[in-house]
C-alpha cells in the first residue's frame, strides 16, 4: 500500500471500539536545517536556510489538509519552528514556541503533523528560539478555499509570495550575545524583499516576478522583520486588497499599504500600464533613520527600464500615524464571501456576544540589575527548562510557574517588573476582550497563537470602557495580528473555544526574547478528545517531565 493510500484511512481506538474513517489529504516536506552564507543587503552573513533556500520552501496547501513536516537540525543549537497565523485546533502540541514544545536538538529530527482546519489564507513560519528570526529560516504558507467554495474574485493569472521586513547585517549569534549582555541590538541595517535588497538603478538585478498584460495577479505579503513597520507600493498600478491573515475582506483599492511586523495580507493587482518594468517600493514607517529597498516587476515583452521617480511614502510624522490609523480603520471583513469562519461558527455575530472578561495589558521597557528588559503589566516573561504546557499537562505545573502573576490590569508602577515564567489562567470558551495599551513613542504588534481575533479598534489616547463606543461590532477583520501606534491603545475580542497552552506576544523578536509575552493557559476541565488531542507520540520530553510516567489520555 503507497504511502498516500495508507494515510487516506485513519485507524484510532476510543472507549474499546475500532473507528476507520476517510481523512483529508496529507502533504509531506522534509526539510534540512543547516547554515549557510546568504546576503540579503550585499554583506556576506551567515543564514540558517532550509533546504538550502532563504527564504525557505512555500506550503501551498488547501484549507483541511493535514501538513507533515519532518524537520531535521543540522545546526549546532536548539532549533523550532511556529506557523504564524495557523491555529492548531485542539493542537498546540505543534505550536512550535518554548511554552509548549522541546526544541529540536542538534542532531535529531522532529515530524510536525497539523491540519489547517476550517482556515484560508496568507500565514508564514519561522524560528522562535534565540534570534534565529533574524537569520532566515522562514517561508511562506498559502491555504486556499476547496474546491467548489465560492472565492470573492476570479483566479488570478499567478499568485506571487513575498516575505520582506528589516534586516541585520550582524549575525543572530552576535545578536543574542548583545541581547544576553543587557543592550538593544539597535536599528537595522536595511529591507530586504524575498532576501534580497534592491537600489534605484541597478541594471544588473533580475525582476523579482513577471506579468502579463491585461492580467491580474495575487501578490501575498508578510512582514518577517524584527521591529519595523514598512509600507509597500508599486509603481504605477493600484492595489485591491482581499484577504488578510486569513479573513476575506472588502475590496478597498489603495495606492500604498502599511504592512507592521508579522502581519500578512493579500492584494491583486492587473497588468494595466505600459508594459516595461515597474519598482515594487517597500520603505520603513514610524522610525527616525529611513530604510528602503526596491525589486522589479517586469511585464513579458515588456520594453523599457522602470523610472527612477518612486511613488512617494506616505507621511512619517505624527501626521503619518493618523493616516496609517484612518487606513485601519478602512479595512472590513467580508461578510459575504463563503470562505471558513472562526469557530464556533456563528460568532461573526461577535457585537452580539457579552463580554465575560477584559484583560488589559500595558508593555513596558525598563532595567533589572542593569539590563534591559521588557514587559505586560510588570512581567517580564523568562522560558522555562520545562515547556510550560508539557508540565501542566504532567501534572507539575507547580514546579515549573506559577498561574497569574501577570493581572488583568497593570499595576500603577508597570516599570518594576518581576523575571518569572507568565502564565495566565483563561477559562475555557469565554469571551474575552484583550485591551492593548502603549504607553512608548515606539509603535507595537501582537500576535495571538491558536486564534484569531476581532480587531475592532485602534484609537490614540488611552483606553477606557466609555471607548467601546468607537468599536467596529459588525464587521472588523478576523485576524491574528495587530498594531499598536506610540501613545494609543487597541481592543480585540475572541471566544477562547481552542484548548492548549497558546502563547500572545510581542511579534518584534527583540522584546519577545526579552519578555515581552506571555501564554493563555486555556484548559478543559472535561479532558476530552472533543476539545483537545493527546500528547503525540514523538514529542519529545525535556526538564522535570523527562522520565515521568505518562498521564492518562484525554477520552470521548
Amino acid at each position: 500500500m503507497g504511502r498516500m493510500t495508507f494515510v487516506a484511512l485513519f485507524l484510532c481506538f476510543s472507549a474499546g471500539a475500532l473507528m476507520v474513517r476517510a481523512e483529508d489529504p496529507y502533504l509531506f516536506f522534509e526539510w534540512k536545517v543547516t547554515y549557510g552564507t546568504i546576503a540579503p543587503l550585499g554583506v556576506p552573513q551567515q543564514g540558517i536556510l532550509i533546504n538550502g533556500q532563504f527564504p525557505g520552501p512555500k506550503i501551498n496547501c488547501t484549507s483541511n489538509n493535514n501538513i507533515v513536516v519532518n524537520v531535521f537540525n543540522h545546526l549546532d543549537e536548539p532549533f523550532l519552528l511556529t506557523w504564524n497565523g495557523v491555529q492548531h485546533r485542539k493542537n498546540s502540541w505543534q505550536d512550535g514556541t518554548l511554552g509548549t514544545m522541546c526544541p529540536i536538538l542538534p542532531g535529531t529530527n522532529f515530524t510536525y503533523h497539523f491540519q489547517v482546519k476550517d482556515q484560508i489564507g496568507s500565514f508564514y513560519y519561522f524560528p522562535t528560539t534565540g534570534l534565529q528570526k533574524a537569520a532566515g529560516a522562514m517561508g511562506g504558507l498559502q491555504v486556499h478555499s476547496r474546491a467548489l467554495i465560492p472565492v470573492p474574485f476570479d483566479d488570478p493569472a499567478d499568485e506571487y509570495f513575498i516575505l520582506l521586513g528589516d534586516w541585520y547585517n550582524k549575525g543572530h549569534k552576535t545578536l543574542k550575545k548583545i541581547l544576553d549582555s543587557g543592550r538593544s541590538i539597535g536599528r537595522p541595517d536595511g529591507i530586504q524583499i524575498n532576501g534580497k535588497s534592491g537600489k534605484v538603478g541597478d541594471k544588473a538585478a533580475e525582476p523579482l516576478f513577471t506579468m502579463e498584460s491585461g492580467k491580474t495577479y495575487r501578490y501575498r505579503l508578510c512582514n518577517v522583520g524584527m521591529r519595523t513597520s514598512v509600507n509597500f507600493r508599486l509603481q504605477g498600478h493600484t492595489l485591491k486588497l482581499v484577504e488578510m491573515e486569513g479573513s476575506h475582506t472588502v475590496q478597498n483599492v489603495y495606492d500604498s499599504l502599511d504592512l507592521h511586523v508579522g502581519q500578512c495580507l493579500s492584494v491583486l493587482v492587473t497588468a494595466d500600464q505600459a508594459p516595461k518594468d515597474y519598482y515594487l517600493v517597500v520603505s520603513s514607517r514610524f522610525a527616525q533613520h529611513q530604510l528602503s529597498s526596491v525589486a522589479i516587476i517586469r511585464y513579458v515583452n515588456g520594453n523599457g527600464q522602470a523610472s527612477p521617480e518612486l511613488p512617494p511614502p506616505p507621511p512619517n510624522n505624527t501626521k503619518g500615524i493618523a493616516w496609517s490609523m484612518n487606513q485601519f480603520r478602512s479595512f472590513r471583513w467580508n461578510l459575504t464571501a463563503s470562505a471558513a469562519r472562526p469557530n464556533p461558527q456563528g460568532s461573526y455575530h461577535y457585537g452580539q456576544i457579552n463580554i465575560t472578561r477584559t484583560i488589559k495589558l500595558v508593555n513596558s521597557r525598563s532595567y533589572v540589575n542593569g539590563k534591559l528588559r521588557f514587559g505586560l503589566n510588570g512581567v517580564s516573561h523568562v522560558d522555562s527548562e520545562t515547556p510550560l504546557k508539557l508540565a501542566e499537562y504532567f501534572g507539575v505545573s507547580d514546579k515549573a510557574f506559577k498561574y497569574d502573576l501577570i493581572k488583568d490590569e497593570p499595576a500603577q508602577d508597570n516599570t518594576n517588573v518581576i523575571l518569572a515564567p507568565s502564565v495566565l489562567n483563561a477559562t475555557f470558551r469565554n469571551f474575552v476582550e484583550i485591551i492593548f495599551e502603549n504607553h512608548e513613542r515606539t509603535i507595537q504588534t501582537y500576535h495571538l497563537d491558536g486564534y484569531s481575533f476581532f480587531a475592532v479598534a485602534v484609537e490614540p489616547g488611552r483606553w477606557s470602557p466609555e471607548k467601546r463606543k468607537n468599536y467596529n461590532l459588525l464587521d472588523a477583520v478576523s485576524r491574528s495580528n495587530i498594531q499598536v501606534y506610540p501613545n494609543s491603545w487597541a481592543a480585540i475580542m475572541t471566544t477562547l473555544d481552542n484548548a492548549g497552552m497558546w502563547s500572545l506576544r510581542s511579534e518584534m523578536w527583540e522584546r519577545v526574547y526579552l519578555g515581552q509575552q506571555l501564554y493563555l493557559s486555556v484548559l478543559s476541565p472535561a479532558r476530552s478528545l472533543r476539545d483537545e488531542y493527546n500528547l503525540p507520540d514523538n514529542t519529545p520530553l525535556c526538564g522535570i517531565v523527562r522520565g515521568l510516567p505518562m498521564p492518562p489520555p484525554y477520552v470521548i
